[in-house]
C-alpha cells in the first residue's frame, strides 16, 4: 500500500494501532480493535473517524446559488445560509454520478462534499457546468481535513473542546446545519450531520492542524467512552442507518428513483442536468410501478447477504441483487440493502437471497433497519 494516498492523520492511526485497507486509492484505517468494538461505541457513547479522504469544493460568486441548481437535481437556492442540504449530481440520463452534501455558508458561498473516490470528477462536472455563471469553483481537498464524532456523547465531546463561551453553539446547532467554533485558538467549521444514524458532528479545518485536533478530542472524549473508528465500523453503522454508499447503490446505473431518494427538485425553474430524463422516468413510473426500487431485506438468520448475491422470489425466480449485506451487530440478525423489481417491493414481501447455492429467506422491509431512541 506503498501507492496510496495518505491523510494527514496516518501517524496517529498508526500510533493507534490501527489496521489499513485500501480504500478509493487512500490508505484508511479499516479498525483499531474490533469492528463489533468500534460499533457498539457509536451506539452508546461515541466515536471518532478520519474522513480526511473526502472532497471539498468551494462554489463561490453571485451566481452560486442559481448555478448549483442546474448542476444538482435539488433546491440549493432555498437553503438559508448556515443550513446544509443532501443533494445528488446526475448526468444527462439521469445517472446519479455522485451523492453530496452542500453546506451554504455565506448567500454566495456554498460547500460542497463529493465522497473520495469522485471528488476529481465532480470537481470537474461543476466546472464544465458552470459556463456562463458568475461563479468560481475551488477544489479545496488536498488542504482540507475532516474529522468526524458521532454517537450520543458528541454534543457532550465536542462541548468540552470548543472555547468555554461558545459551547451553546455547539448545543443550538440544528441538524443538517454549520457553524464556526474555536477550538485550541483555531476557527473551525462545524458541521452536525452524519453517516451512522446517531447524533454527531464534523470539523472542517486546515491539514495542519488536524493532528493537534484528534490527539485533543482523544484526550478529552476518554471521560465519554470515545474510541477510534475505522471504515468497517462506519460501514456496517450506515447499513443499520440504511443510507446508501456510492459504488454499492449508487452509480451511474441508477437513478434517484429507483434508489428511492426523494431530493429531485421538479419544481424549481431552473433546467438542471438530468432533468428530462428524470422527469420522464417519473411520468412512466421508474422506481414505483416499472423497473426495479431499492428496498430493505431481513431474515432472522445471521448468515449475511454479501454484495453482489442474487435475490429471489419465494418461487425460486431471481428479481434482483444485493448492494450491501451484513449481520446487524445492533439488532442481531442479518439485514441488506438490495435492489429488487417493484412487483417484489412491497414491504411485507418474502424473498430469499442465494447464499453461495444456499437459500436463506429474507423479508422486504423499509429501510432505516435502526433508528436512535
Amino acid at each position: 500500500m506503498t501507492d496510496l494516498k495518505q491523510t494527514p492523520l496516518t501517524a496517529e492511526h498508526e500510533a493507534l494501532g490501527a489496521t489499513f485497507t485500501d480504500f478509493g486509492g487512500w490508505r484508511m484505517p479499516l479498525k483499531y480493535t474490533s469492528e463489533l468494538a468500534e460499533h457498539r461505541a457509536v451506539r452508546s457513547a461515541a466515536g471518532i473517524f478520519d474522513l480526511s479522504h473526502m472532497g471539498e469544493v468551494r462554489v463561490v460568486g453571485p451566481d452560486a446559488a442559481t448555478f448549483l441548481n442546474t448542476a444538482l437535481v435539488g433546491n440549493l437556492a432555498r437553503v438559508e445560509p448556515g443550513r446544509a442540504k443532501y443533494s445528488l449530481i446526475c448526468n444527462a440520463d439521469g445517472g446519479i454520478l455522485d451523492d453530496l452534501i452542500s453546506y451554504r455558508i455565506e448567500p454566495a458561498e456554498y460547500l460542497v462534499i463529493p465522497n473520495a473516490a469522485n471528488r476529481e470528477r465532480v470537481a470537474a462536472e461543476l466546472r464544465a457546468r458552470a459556463d456562463g455563471f458568475d461563479v468560481e469553483i475551488w477544489d479545496e481537498s488536498e488542504a482540507i481535513s475532516l474529522i468526524a464524532v458521532q454517537g450520543p456523547a458528541s454534543e457532550d465531546i465536542i462541548s468540552s473542546v470548543v472555547r468555554a463561551d461558545e459551547t451553546f453553539l455547539v448545543q443550538q446547532l440544528p441538524y443538517y446545519a454549520q457553524t464556526t467554533v474555536t477550538i485550541g485558538g483555531d476557527q473551525i467549521l462545524l458541521a452536525r450531520t452524519g453517516y451512522t444514524g446517531e447524533d454527531g458532528f464534523e470539523l472542517y479545518l486546515p491539514h495542519d492542524r488536524a493532528g493537534a485536533l484528534w490527539r485533543a478530542l482523544m484526550e478529552t472524549g476518554t471521560d465519554y467512552g470515545l474510541v477510534p473508528c475505522g471504515l468497517a465500523s462506519r460501514d456496517s453503522l450506515r447499513l443499520e442507518a440504511g443510507m446508501p454508499l456510492y459504488g454499492n447503490e449508487l452509480s451511474t446505473e441508477r437513478t434517484p428513483q429507483e434508489a428511492g431518494l426523494p431530493v429531485v427538485a421538479f419544481s424549481k425553474e431552473e433546467d438542471f442536468v438530468g432533468r428530462a430524463a428524470l422527469q420522464a422516468a417519473k411520468e412512466r413510473g421508474l422506481g414505483k410501478t416499472t423497473g426495479q426500487r431499492l428496498v430493505g431485506l431481513v431474515s432472522s438468520g445471521k448468515r449475511a447477504a454479501r454484495t453482489g448475491y442474487t435475490i429471489t422470489s419465494s418461487e425460486g425466480s431471481p428479481i434482483g441483487e444485493v448492494t450491501s449485506g451484513a449481520p446487524s451487530p445492533t439488532l442481531g440478525h442479518a439485514i441488506a440493502l438490495g435492489y429488487v423489481d417493484v412487483e417484489h417491493a412491497e414491504p411485507g414481501t418474502a424473498v430469499q437471497v442465494d447464499l453461495r447455492g444456499r437459500p436463506q429467506d429474507f423479508e422486504v422491509v423499509t429501510p432505516p433497519f435502526y433508528r436512535r431512541g
